[in-house]
């Protein structure tokens, strides 16, 4: 079934709307979509490198207003529903650690994780529950965001040809890459500030979510 939505949701990229598509997919990831709208944002900028720029911009916005939606979740509804909801996607056993780490870093956890593939969503909702405060997520997520989205854009911008062939000659060493990004940013994580008392706390929520 995942894979038949991942095959629908790429299937976007050649339709007359693909931009208003991208919009959507980046809204509703933030809080409960399963899949990221990374594949459909590299399949448009390798069709338009001359728009990609746009297009990160435009996965930008949408994922923090869709992070607001997941943070209301989180806030408001998280008894009701939110926690079927992280339940469903397979992200129950992480928001023990995600609300401990959260409460202990607060903006600067969301930042990291725009450097690695941590569920956007598991932040927002988490970040929602916690009542973090809403001006510092805002910002934080821009600029988590941005870093993931804006660089893309920039990137296929500036090397859109070469940047297309050089993912069809290396798609499997990608795919490798990817897989060592995805472990070393829960590593990342996991590891910030070792030793304190408030990490010893969420090492433990980490390890009883663990089991």
């Amino acid at each position: 079934m995942l894979r038949s939505l991942y095959n629908w949701m790429l299937a976007k990229a050649a339709h007359p709307h693909a931009e208003r598509w991208l919009f959507l997919f980046s809204f509703i990831e933030s809080s409960f979509f399963p899949i990221p709208p990374h594949p459909l944002l590299g399949l448009m900028c390798l069709a338009d490198p001359k728009r990609a720029v746009r297009f990160g911009v435009v996965c930008t916005i949408a994922s923090v207003l869709g992070g607001l939606l997941g943070y209301g979740i989180g806030y408001f509804a998280y008894d009701a529903f939110g926690d079927q909801l992280l339940a469903a996607l397979g992200l129950a056993d992480k928001f023990p650690v995600a609300a401990c780490y959260l409460r202990e870093y607060g903006a600067q956890l969301i930042i990291i994780k725009g450097a690695t593939p941590i569920p956007f969503k598991l932040v927002t909702i988490t970040a929602g529950f916690i009542q973090m405060n809403l001006f510092t997520f805002l910002w934080a997520s821009v600029l988590s965001r941005g870093f993931q989205f804006v660089l893309v854009g920039v990137l296929f911008r500036l090397f859109g040809a070469w940047a297309k062939q050089f993912i069809e000659k290396y798609l499997g060493l990608l795919s490798i890459a990817f897989v060592v990004l995805v472990i070393g940013g829960f590593l990342l994580v996991s590891q910030i500030g070792h030793g304190d008392k408030p990490s010893d706390q969420c090492t433990a929520a980490a390890t009883v979510a663990a089991r």
